[in-house]
């Protein structure tokens, strides 16, 4: 099979107060803030994009912070439950010192399929990874006056799905979306997709008895694999439909289109495309610091914009 997958294109998760959020990723993490826009159900709450200077799939982490609105939600059973940053080898003492100082909950430097690692938690308890890769990692990193090129992330290095049976989400991954088992260690199952060399890992953890996930306030709400192109999207889905599975139509996002589906397991999943791209409403050396609406919203701007949070002191 002619499959076109190219790896993980964005991550996106749920917040409460945007402002703390804001300040966690573009400040204690390095992060680039690549684009202010809102919620396109929900124009009153913000969507950010985080990532590497121009936005690349691989990189993206997005949010919509919530506030008092959303509960706390709980890491469970047929969810995505954590991600990993790709960060250089050397790098962990740097990232352990700099997060103690920055009072962050993590624990010490571990190891799994023989790449250390260590954990952490953002202030919603989202939680995460600065894995260092056991493949050389060559994107260009986004850095800041803090945190130099030596040190900084690189962008994704692998998801978990966190389930209660993996077969039929086994199925789903290597069947539709390219991916193959590489190893396992106890119960956490690891696959790669070869089409790209990074961002390119999921893990599948499998907990028989573990009681369903909660996804609200700091939790993933969905992962989006990566796609060339709109004709590569709509020939991947029409392979998702052969194999029985619910599809949306596609929808527009202005910076990519997106079709989406639950697998087996109750995982959201996302197809994006690559195009347009970020620099499709803002140049390069913008992104970010405007608020970009949806045109549908843009006739509310005054009222939106008094609406949201003033996101800088």
């Amino acid at each position: 099979m002619n499959n076109t997958v190219k790896g993980i294109h964005h991550i996106t998760a749920i917040a409460g107060d945007a402002k703390r959020n804001f300040k966690f990723y573009t400040q204690t993490l390095g992060q680039r803030f690549v684009k202010k826009t809102v919620n396109f159900d929900d124009p009153h709450t913000y969507h950010f994009y985080y990532g590497d200077e121009q936005g690349t799939p691989g990189t993206i982490l997005t949010f919509f912070p919530w506030g008092n609105a959303v509960k706390q939600g709980r890491r469970g059973a047929g969810l995505t439950t954590e991600f990993g940053y790709s960060v250089p080898e050397g790098s962990l003492d740097f990232w352990l010192n700099r997060l103690q100082e920055k009072n962050v909950i993590y624990n010490k430097t571990a190891e799994k399929f023989g790449e250390k690692y260590i954990t952490l938690l953002d202030p919603d308890g989202l939680k995460m990874e600065l894995s260092v890769s056991g493949k050389s990692d060559n994107r260009k990193p986004f850095v800041t006056s803090e945190i130099g090129a030596d040190v900084a992330t690189r962008g994704f290095h692998q998801v978990t799905l966190t389930l209660n049976d993996i077969k039929p989400t086994e199925e789903v991954i290597t069947s539709l979306l390219g991916y193959k088992l590489i190893g396992n260690e106890v119960n956490r199952y690891r696959y790669i997709n070869d089409n790209i060399d990074t961002a390119n890992i999921i893990d599948l953890v499998l907990l028989p008895k573990e009681e369903r996930a909660i996804n609200a306030n700091g939790t993933i709400h969905h992962v989006a694999f990566r796609v060339s192109d709109d004709a590569a999207q709509m020939e991947l889905r029409k392979k998702i439909v052969d194999a029985g599975l619910h599809i949306t139509p596609q929808i527009d996002r202005n910076y990519f289109h997106s079709l989406y589906f639950r697998e087996p397991g109750g995982v959201l999943f996302e197809i994006a495309t690559d195009n347009p791209g970020f620099t499709v409403d803002e140049p390069l050396a913008e992104l970010g610091t405007n608020l970009k609406l949806p045109a549908q919203y843009e006739a509310q701007r005054s009222q939106i914009e008094k609406h949201l949070v003033k996101l800088e002191d």
